[in-house]
């Protein structure tokens, strides 16, 4: 898949997720997805190719990596957290809603339980 139908799939995959709100900055080459004001996904281009940054667990955000050659360390992102995502031949659009879904699991299980559109721990199908 390539970098445009990557963003299109993950930005795609939002629309289903309760409380989920996209926002533009002044940088227009920058769209942040956030849930109760936390960011859990951001788009953008880096230089030349479209990319999706996610919030993931650290141990996955290994894991990740060493598995996949289009996934990197969070761009402009804490990179023990946050994960980049480049379209490419080792993903696919199930793994695009799987880290979508990841991502936002993380950011709503920080925030208080009286803020939480979802219990984090059984949405999606978690358990």
């Amino acid at each position: 898949m390539d970098g445009q139908e990557l963003q299109k799939i993950a930005g795609d995959c939002t629309v289903d997720l309760p409380g989920a709100d996209l926002e533009h900055r002044l940088d227009p080459a920058w769209e942040l997805y956030k849930v109760q004001g936390k960011v859990f996904m951001l788009m953008t281009d880096m230089p030349g190719h479209p990319v999706v940054i996610l919030k993931a667990d650290p141990d996955d955000a290994v894991a990740l990596r060493e598995q996949h050659a289009d996934i990197t360390p969070g761009y402009h992102m804490n990179k023990r957290h946050w994960i980049t995502v480049e379209g490419g031949g080792t993903i696919d659009e199930k793994l695009v809603k799987e880290l979508v879904s990841d991502s936002y699991r993380l950011v709503v299980g920080k925030l208080p339980t009286s803020e939480q559109p979802v219990d984090p721990r059984t949405y999606g199908g978690r358990a």
